[in-house]
């Protein structure tokens, strides 16, 4: 990787890294002062960070409103007859109301064996492994055979919950539980951290949209198609940047084509993009070609 692409990742990295830098559900998360409460809400609301944000976090305060001043607590108290009625009328997208019992109640089973998520992770990672991958697989697998019919009754033969416990094996990017480890595990003015026992060095980049429309404006990928792989590539380049803390540059670089500032299939080359001048713009590309075919 170039140093001038090191350059302006880190010069943009510090021009978001502040509390209110732009709109986004770590906001909603970041309100929680004790860990315990940090991470059910950390996880609950990656889980819905699909769509426009402004219907994300609604769609998390509605959640958080029935979880009230101690999520964890009400977590690990949570019966599906006697507290589930709340959860019901909510809908996000294609998640409805039982998929949200189903979650508290995977959740709740989650805590009750390994008394917090952050031990449900450190007991299934590798500190030996290229990333967080192995983990994530091992935790889903353990969410997934969990038995739902207390939330669902009779269970679904794919049941909304599990769009929670997305797995690298399928090829997913698990994009979710990515931009919920980054939450947890890296601590900045935007990410607020808590968890002590992974490291920031395996975490993945949350996959989406935004990614990898600057992932390839940077040159950071060549694939096609979306999912771990491309995850993992697109990381893996940001690794060069900062071997020890790669996904810090996440936040500025989706925001950056959240707010319309990245160009990448444009006729202007992102005229606007503090990474103009490292980036590799569609429209930019296709005129060199045309140019060189000219001669």
């Amino acid at each position: 990787m170039s140093s001038d692409l090191k350059t302006s990742l880190d010069r943009l990295y510090l021009s978001f890294n502040h509390p209110d830098s732009a709109f986004d559900p770590v906001q909603v998360v970041r309100r929680y002062r004790r860990l315990e409460d940090r991470e059910i809400v950390a996880f609950i609301a990656a889980g819905l960070a699909f769509g426009r944000v402004q219907s994300v976090v609604a769609s998390i305060e509605s959640v958080c409103r029935v979880l009230g001043d101690a999520p964890a607590a009400f977590v690990r108290h949570f019966d599906p007859a006697r507290d589930g009625r709340p959860l019901h009328s909510l809908v996000h997208r294609w998640t409805r109301g039982r998929d949200f019992v189903a979650l508290l109640w995977m959740l709740r089973c989650v805590l009750e064996i390994h008394g917090s998520l952050e031990r449900a992770f450190a007991n299934a990672s590798d500190p030996a492994a290229p990333d967080i991958g192995p983990a994530i697989e091992t935790f889903c697998a353990e969410g997934r055979s969990i038995d739902f019919r207390p939330a669902y009754g009779r269970v679904p033969a794919a049941p909304g919950v599990f769009y929670f416990l997305a797995r690298p094996s399928t090829g997913s990017a698990c994009k979710r539980i990515n931009l919920f480890l980054r939450w947890m595990v890296r601590h900045d003015r935007v990410d607020p951290g808590g968890w002590t026992s992974l490291s920031a060095r395996q975490l993945v980049v949350p996959l989406d949209t935004h990614i990898i429309r600057t992932g390839r404006c940077l040159g950071l990928t060549r694939r096609a198609s979306p999912g771990w792989k491309m995850a993992s590539e697109i990381t893996a380049r940001l690794r060069e940047c900062d071997p020890a803390d790669p996904v810090r540059y996440d936040f500025a670089l989706c925001h950056l084509s959240m707010m319309g500032m990245c160009d990448f299939a444009g006729e202007k080359g992102g005229e606007a993009c503090p990474l103009k001048g490292v980036c590799h713009n569609r429209a930019k590309v296709k005129g060199q070609k045309a140019k060189g075919s000219s001669k």
